[in-house]
């Protein structure tokens, strides 16, 4: 039986360290949706078996400019359905703020949207008093987006990556400035690959 040289050997061994490390890396950074154990402080967030294209609908900012979901692709996004007469909205917008302040908006960005009837004027006045001015405003006074996202109560957070899929859906509210949640949509934004 011929004998290996160890030159041979070393570089088998070396292209098989390189196999199992690639693989570990695509098992472990894998997209959003593989990751499906979000921590204990945003249990309310339950990932998609599969991801699935959200709705296209319209909704307004601070000036009455109309928007969609479909201009934040490229990046994620935490679509948050709130409204001032909503106590556990209310408690949450100023975690939602904190985390939107700890991660970039252009690779993160939290599109919380008032369903209420309030003027724009309001909105922002309100997000300033509860400590969430670092939200941008955005509205829904006829309640389109409760609509075609089936919410049946408030608030109702919505995980959108990149590709504009939902992948992620929170009924209820969540400790979104958790270290554990903070660190957790930290890596959700830095797996721009999925």
């Amino acid at each position: 039986m011929p004998r290996l040289q160890p030159g041979v050997i070393l570089s088998a061994a070396a292209a098989a360290a390189i196999v199992v490390a690639g693989l570990l890396y695509w098992m472990l950074a894998g997209p959003v949706h593989a990751v499906d154990h979000p921590p204990s402080s945003i249990s309310a967030l339950k990932a998609e078996a599969a991801p699935k294209n959200v709705p296209v609908v319209a909704f307004t900012d601070a000036k009455g400019q109309r928007h969609t979901l479909a201009e934040f692709k490229g990046r994620y996004v935490l679509l948050n359905l709130w409204a001032t007469w909503c106590a556990p909205c209310v408690r949450e917008l100023p975690a939602l703020a904190q985390l939107q302040a700890a991660i970039p908006k252009d690779k993160f960005t939290i599109v919380a949207v008032d369903v209420g009837r309030n003027t724009p004027a309001d909105a922002a006045a309100f997000l300033k008093s509860h400590h969430a001015a670092v939200l941008d405003v955005y509205q829904d006074s006829d309640i389109a987006l409760i609509r075609v996202f089936g919410a049946f109560g408030l608030p109702m957070s919505v995980l959108i990556d990149p590709q504009g899929r939902e992948v992620a859906r929170a009924m209820g509210p969540g400790e979104w400035d958790a270290p554990d949640a903070v660190a957790y949509f930290r890596a959700v934004a830095n797996n721009s690959h999925s």
